[in-house]
């Protein structure tokens, strides 16, 4: 990751401290994180004291039952929302009080997402969706585009590039959802369930693309309650009840 981009983009970002040092191939850490939410007089703990960190290149998965607290840990290392407690870096740099406005910028520049119900608008095509991401950003509309064919025919769309949502397979959709996840060449790429709402057939062609991703070098964190889905990662993140569980890696 070009931490002098990401100097650009959010020049304020503090380094980690001593206190909470991260390593130099560091992508994102958390030190010591809590989520609370109030639900009135009660407050409802779904992350305690949760500290990791992913590193580039990393294939992680992150999985536990319904209600773990999986979820809300993608959310906050992905910038989607806040802890309550501790500190979240970026590259080294801490970004645990970025604004709203902030926080979507560096998201923007710098995560990458695929969802289990692709969130593909409905009435846009294929390269129009892959391209939505680059709109808060600028650049050369035409090389842009041009991008968005690259990706697109690299996962076996080139036919469909005009088509809409509606016109697609589901395994086709995500493979736009993945397009548009890359079309900013995010540090790390979040994959919430991502075979979900997938056949066995679609499901296992985005696990190999998610494999040939990261064999390019990408990061990349799934989040899933399928501990099939979590064998093809090197490393398995285990949270229960906002805790993290086990942490294993393994051997290559």
């Amino acid at each position: 990751m070009d931490k002098s981009k990401l100097s650009a983009v959010w020049p304020k970002a503090n380094m980690s401290t001593k206190k909470n040092k991260t390593s130099p191939d560091s992508v994102l850490s958390l030190f010591h994180v809590s989520k609370d939410y109030q639900l009135g007089d009660e407050t409802l703990r779904v992350l305690d004291d949760v500290s990791l960190e992913i590193k580039s290149g990393e294939l992680v998965a992150i999985i536990g039952p319904s209600g773990s607290g999986k979820s809300t840990l993608m959310h906050i290392m992905g910038l989607l929302d806040r802890q309550s407690k501790g500190t979240v870096t970026l590259a080294g740099r801490d970004v645990s009080d970025l604004s709203e406005a902030e926080a979507a910028r560096l998201r923007n520049h710098y995560v990458g997402f695929i969802f289990q119900q692709f969130n593909l608008l409905p009435r846009t095509s294929s390269v129009e969706n892959v391209l939505l991401p680059t709109i808060y950003n600028g650049g050369d509309a035409k090389l842009l585009q041009q991008k968005a064919i690259k990706i697109l025919s690299e996962l076996g769309l080139d036919q469909r590039l005009g088509n809409y949502p509606n016109q697609l397979s589901g395994g086709q959709q995500q493979r736009v959802a993945i397009a548009r996840a890359l079309i900013n060449d995010p540090a790390v790429i979040f994959a919430d369930e991502p075979t979900g709402n997938l056949d066995s057939k679609s499901g296992h062609e985005v696990v190999e693309i998610l494999k040939n991703l990261n064999k390019q070098g990408r990061t990349i964190v799934i989040v899933t309650h399928d501990p099939e889905l979590a064998k093809m990662a090197h490393r398995i993140i285990h949270i229960f009840d906002g805790r993290i569980k086990s942490d294993k890696r393994k051997k290559l």
